[in-house]
């Protein structure tokens, strides 16, 4: 077992920096999908994998694709990788962590000689973060082989659409399809990514298991009241909808709050006719519910329905939750997350399992084969933020659990 050492990690993190540099702003990192940053970060990358031995091009929906091969040429390949878009005033490690450090682990195993019985493919994703079109995970879709081909009419708020988007990066629309793979290629997706939350780092771990990336719901609910003067109207006879829309809100945090695993957020609420002196008497807010296990999910968003109706029963009021999105739960293969733990406690960590409440690439990628994730702690769990941070131990830690787990993998 050769664990990465001090330089090889100020590499890796020089490697990162370097890739954060390229921003459509000056003072801080945004890199958005078919733009130049895209292709200027994409050619970056695959210069780094031809470098580390690896065939490496950009594909038909713009991933920058390396694969490094087996004892024998046509092998399937474990995949690996993560996303190169950003969102807007992004942090440098969400995404390029997870294309730069198995690159990382490819340069070691290239120069020890030692060969495998499987080839190894890296991708940087060209579109997680869906930040220019109203779209997202277009490029593992493709990958995976369920690219909608109806998100080519999306427009960007310049008025640009993906198909002219993909035409201007230098894309043949007529080609999408043979970025995508067959199962029979791919033995398993794994994806070293930042937690984005404060769990590793409350329990002072340096890496964790994914157990699952969340299922997510989404709503819009509106409550209808009677709007009325603040100072004439007896507390006893109103129809307040900001109050109510109150009371609902404590409704999903207690219910969430019942299980450990889900989590429920309003973040955003609106009352009319919003004046300080006036009773509202319509309200709409949004709810984000979200949880490893979909029935234990769906079971608590039903009750949270029943509890909120029966509040504005009570208050004499309507309400109406329609729903904008929603996803299943997508569970990480067995195999590999005790694959993983193996790796961990090679190196004496400890093993600890935690759901992802963010959306990931292998949401899209678990329609083609087996996930899995290994996530890294982050100071204060802060992500999508110039303040994203980790430490240089932490990430040597990471990368050699990695290598750990590369080197020692069984297919299923």
């Amino acid at each position: 077992m050769m664990s990465f050492t001090k330089e090889e990690t100020i590499k890796l993190l020089g490697r990162i920096e370097d890739l954060a540099l390229i921003s459509e702003q000056e003072d801080g990192l945004t890199r958005l999908f078919l733009t130049k940053e895209h292709r200027l970060a994409a050619e970056k990358v695959a210069g780094w994998m031809t470098e580390a031995g690896m065939d490496s091009h950009i594909d038909a929906v713009g991933n920058v694709v390396g694969r490094y091969e087996g004892s024998q040429p046509g092998l399937p390949c474990l995949m690996l990788g993560s996303h190169l878009d950003s969102v807007r005033n992004a942090g440098k490690f969400d995404g390029p962590l997870g294309v730069l450090a198995p690159l990382a682990c490819i340069e070691k195993i290239h120069s020890s000689g030692h060969q495998l019985p499987f080839a190894i493919e890296i991708l940087g994703f060209g579109d997680e973060e869906g930040v220019r079109f109203p779209s997202v995970l277009m490029g593992s879709r493709a990958v995976a082989g369920t690219f909608n081909y109806d998100v080519l009419e999306l427009t960007d708020k310049e008025e640009i659409s993906v198909g002219q988007a993909m035409r201007d990066f230098g894309l043949d629309l007529s080609k999408i399809g043979t970025a995508a793979y067959k199962s029979d290629d791919v033995l398993a997706y794994v994806e070293f990514h930042i937690e984005q939350g404060p769990v590793l780092e409350s329990e002072e771990l340096p890496v964790g298991v994914v157990s699952a990336i969340n299922g997510q719901n989404r709503f819009v609910v509106e409550i209808l009241g009677i709007p009325g003067h603040a100072g004439t109207v007896p507390m006893n006879l109103r129809r307040d909808a900001l109050s109510a829309a109150a009371e609902c809100i404590l409704v999903i945090e207690k219910i969430c709050n019942d299980d450990t695993e889900l989590v429920g957020t309003v973040g955003s609420i609106t009352a009319k006719p919003g004046i300080g002196n006036a009773i509202a008497g319509n309200v709409e807010f949004n709810i984000d519910i979200r949880g490893p296990d979909d029935a234990k999910r769906l079971s608590a968003i039903d009750e949270i329905k029943y509890l909120m109706g029966d509040v504005c029963k009570r208050r004499d009021l309507l309400i109406d939750m329609k729903m904008t999105f929603e996803s299943d739960s997508c569970p990480c293969a067995p195999f590999l997350m005790d694959q993983l733990e193996s790796a961990l406690i090679s190196h004496d960590l400890p093993v600890r399992r935690l759901p992802s409440g963010a959306g990931h690439d292998g949401m899209a990628m678990i329609d083609l084969t087996n996930i899995a994730m290994l996530f890294l702690r982050c100071e204060k769990g802060i992500s999508h933020n110039p303040a994203e941070s980790v430490t240089l131990e932490d990430v040597r830690i990471g990368v050699s659990v990695l290598k750990e787990f590369i080197e020692n993998f069984k297919p299923a």
